[in-house]
C-alpha cells in the first residue's frame, strides 16, 4: 500500500472513504453524506472530545463529509482542503447549499433583523460562505446566520487582488493553532485566508503549502534581496513578506499575527535551529 498523508486520508482500520478502496486496508468502504458548517466556525479535532486538540476549522458554509458519527460527534473531512477529523454535529447541518456570496471583510455581524440596532445573531469571518435571499435596505438575509450587511459581501467567485493586502488585515489577531479566523489563526491558517480571498485553493498545513507554491511559483529562496509578496517557509512555519524587510506571521512567539523585521525573525527562528528552508514569489 503506498504512504498516504494521514492528514489526508480519510480511513482507520475500520472504516475507510469509498474513494480509497483499493489504496488502504479497512473493514468497510462508505460513500460521504455531505453536511455543512452553520456556525461562524466548527472546529475540526483529532478525538470526538470538546476538549481535544483542533487541527482544523470549519468556517461557515464550508462542507464536510460525513463517513460516521457517534455520540454526537461526526467524523469525516473537510470538502474544500480535505482535512479529517471529528466536528460537533451541533456545528453542522444536513441541509447544505452552494454559497452565492461570501464574506469579504475581516469580520461582520449577522443580525436578527435588517436593522443594525437589533440583536446579533453570529460574528462571521472573511472568507465565510452564505446563501442569500431577501434583501431589504442594506442588508441581505442569510437563513439562521441572520441579515449581513451586503456591502460585506461580494458574489462567491468574486475575489480579491492582493493576498498581501488580506494578510495584513490579520495583524493583531490572536495566534490560535489550527484557527483560520479572524479571532484566531495561525501561520498557515493566515497564508491560507489570504489565498484563498484571492482564489487561489491554497492547502492547510505549512508543508503542504510549501509543495503547492513550488509547483506554480518561482523559487527565489537563493536570491539576495526580497520583496512584497514573497513566502517564506522554515519547517512547520511561513511568513509573508509585506515589503523588502518585514515579515508578517501569525507565530507562537508573540502569540498573534505581528509584522517584524525579517532579519530579526529570521535570527531567532534560527537560533532554534530552524534555518528558512525555501521562499517562493508569484510567478
Amino acid at each position: 500500500m503506498p504512504v498516504m498523508d494521514p492528514r489526508l486520508t480519510p480511513a482507520r482500520p475500520d472504516l475507510a472513504a469509498a474513494h480509497l478502496k483499493g489504496l488502504v486496508e479497512a473493514e468497510r468502504f462508505v460513500e460521504p453524506v455531505l453536511w455543512q458548517c452553520a456556525i461562524a466556525a466548527a472546529p475540526i479535532r483529532r478525538t470526538p472530545a470538546a476538549d481535544g486538540a483542533m487541527d482544523d476549522q470549519l468556517l461557515a458554509g464550508e462542507q464536510f463529509a460525513v463517513l460516521d458519527q457517534s455520540d454526537g460527534w461526526a467524523w469525516g473531512y473537510a470538502k474544500s482542503s480535505g482535512y479529517v477529523g471529528w466536528v460537533d454535529l451541533a456545528g453542522l447541518s444536513s441541509k447544505t447549499q452552494n454559497p452565492d456570496r461570501r464574506i469579504t471583510v475581516l469580520r461582520t455581524y449577522g443580525f436578527s433583523r435588517p436593522d443594525m440596532k437589533s440583536a446579533p445573531v453570529v460574528l462571521l469571518s472573511l472568507n465565510s460562505g452564505i446563501s442569500t435571499g431577501e434583501r431589504e435596505a442594506s442588508f441581505v438575509h442569510a437563513g439562521d446566520l441572520g441579515w449581513i450587511h451586503e456591502a460585506h459581501t461580494a458574489p462567491i467567485d468574486q475575489t480579491a487582488s492582493d493576498f498581501v493586502a488580506v494578510a495584513e488585515a490579520f495583524l493583531g489577531a490572536p495566534y490560535l493553532w489550527g484557527g483560520k479566523e479572524s479571532l484566531g489563526l495561525d501561520c498557515s491558517g493566515l497564508l491560507q485566508m489570504a489565498l484563498v480571498a484571492t482564489g487561489v485553493p491554497a492547502p492547510r498545513d505549512a508543508d503542504q503549502q510549501e509543495d503547492f507554491l513550488r509547483d506554480s511559483w518561482q523559487d527565489v529562496t537563493g536570491d539576495v534581496g526580497r520583496q512584497r509578496g514573497d513566502v517564506v517557509f522554515w519547517p512547520g512555519h511561513v511568513g509573508i513578506m509585506t515589503d523588502s524587510e518585514h515579515l508578517l506571521h501569525a507565530n507562537a512567539h508573540t502569540m498573534d499575527t505581528t509584522l517584524e523585521s525579517f532579519r530579526e525573525a529570521e535570527a531567532r527562528i534560527a537560533d532554534k535551529e530552524n534555518p528558512v528552508r525555501s521562499i517562493f514569489r508569484a510567478a
